[in-house]
């Protein structure tokens, strides 16, 4: 989603639609990919074909509760109409904001979606098993065949790796047919006046109105995620305003449908990240025996030789490249699942959305992309993988055990990482920061 990140955690489109994927030819697809539909169905102010369960969020949020929900939205014309100032103090005029908000009604199949963001819910191998597939690397090379020149001139420009752009627009969209059918001003407004996240979604809200007041994206092509991201690599409309660029001079920084403004923006944006030109992301890496897991996690940064010398190798036998550079070291599925070595590259990614195991599926696809092999560790398939309530009360019984977790939020990251890590290790567990079932037993017990 560039994501904005925060939250989004919220902000992919991966709604797994198997049918409209299904539909895709095999021999048209390129051609199809970025060609404007003006006869293309999107959903109306008022209508659209989602529907709301009518249930309460899986966050326990109050804001998400289902009667939060309803009574928020009845007030939404008051909501909408009290945002009317601040659009207007942006340069906004009257008549986009009415043309835009005329007979708007709120979207609130977005409240079922909106604590069911899969990075966050799946394991790292449900994840990377759904994004790292075979028809998104073979779709992935064809697409840097074809757009070679663009991808080499991005590359020159911004000093960002091909196959991570490329990587993006596969893990995103699937390189455009998974871009999410919703109107941007419908979503961004909803979750500007409902749910749990409304003053951020306030400013995207009103970045949207930006977009179509400066005629750079037309309103009827502002369609994407739930969340309100838009364009094959899916930028929040916030991320656009302060990224996106015109690659192919035609005087509009369109991330729909120009291939340059896509591949080029997505590239500003992670330089603006501070992507580290000719640098990698991370290896997959062995851990000897009896390794302390109580060095895992962003906070002890080592140099790659630094690791070694704790008898960390690089997996398949290979050689580490840079030896100076500095790196950290992540257990997605903890000492039972693959590690690996990060460095600052990774850190950028999940700037672009702060998941590990959405980073971790782009370098995984990159790689993959280049001519790279599967991870060679397998992972712990047999684990159990937590519900979300399951993670909002391990964090709460944490919380209550003394350990700093924040606000809980049913996302795991990486200050509730070093809680169950400094857990584990007080209850003679292998501290490795995985959120398993037998974790949350521990905590359970008195």
């Amino acid at each position: 989603m560039p994501i904005l990140r925060y939250a989004v955690a919220c902000l992919i489109t991966l709604t797994l639609a198997d049918a409209a994927l299904a539909q895709d030819k095999p021999d048209d697809w390129l051609t199809r990919l970025f060609q404007p539909s003006s006869t293309a169905a999107v959903p109306t102010p008022a209508g659209g074909k989602h529907q709301w369960s009518g249930q309460s969020g899986a966050s326990g949020n109050p804001l998400m509760s289902a009667d939060a929900i309803r009574a928020a939205a009845t007030d939404f014309p008051n909501c909408i109409a009290a945002l009317w100032p601040a659009a207007e103090s942006r340069g906004i005029t009257r008549a986009t904001f009415e043309r835009a908000t005329g007979g708007l009604t709120p979207d609130l199949s977005i409240m079922d979606l909106l604590d069911a963001q899969p990075e966050f819910t799946k394991s790292p191998w449900g994840y990377l098993d759904l994004l790292v597939d075979d028809e998104r690397i073979a779709r992935g090379r064809a697409l840097l065949a074809q757009y070679a020149t663009v991808f080499a001139a991005a590359e020159r420009s911004y000093g960002v790796d091909r196959y991570i752009l490329a990587a993006i627009w596969g893990v995103e969209s699937k390189y455009g047919t998974m871009g999410g059918d919703r109107p941007v001003i419908r979503s961004t407004a909803t979750l500007a006046c409902v749910g749990r996240r409304r003053n951020f979604f306030r400013g995207e809200f009103l970045s949207a109105l930006d977009i179509v007041q400066r005629g750079d994206v037309p309103m009827q092509r502002l369609v994407g995620s739930w969340a309100g991201a838009f364009g094959p690599t899916q930028f929040m409309p916030s991320t656009f305003e302060r990224y996106a660029v015109d690659f192919d001079g035609d005087g509009r920084r369109d991330i729909v449908d120009s291939v340059p403004d896509v591949i080029a923006s997505t590239a500003n944006n992670l330089k603006s990240y501070g992507w580290v030109r000719g640098e990698g992301w991370g290896y997959e890496v062995v851990l000897p025996p009896h390794f302390d897991y109580l060095l895992a996690g962003h906070s002890r940064q080592m140099t790659v030789r630094q690791w070694q010398a704790l008898g960390i190798r690089r997996a398949g036998d290979k050689q580490f490249p840079r030896p100076s550079d500095r790196a950290y070291l992540v257990l997605p599925a903890g000492a039972r699942g693959p590690a690996f070595l990060m460095l600052r590259n990774f850190s950028v990614i999940m700037k672009y959305n702060p998941s590990e195991a959405y980073a971790l599926a782009i370098g995984h696809l990159a790689d993959r992309l280049r001519g790279g092999a599967p991870f060679i560790q397998p992972w712990p398939r047999d684990e159990r993988v937590l519900t979300v309530a399951e993670r909002y009360e391990l964090q709460q019984l944490l919380a209550r055990r003394g350990f700093d977790i924040g606000e809980p939020d049913g996302l795991l990251g990486p200050r509730t990482r070093v809680a169950i890590r400094k857990f584990q290790a007080a209850t003679g567990q292998i501290p490795d920061g995985f959120a398993s079932s037998v974790v949350l037993d521990r905590l359970r017990q008195p």
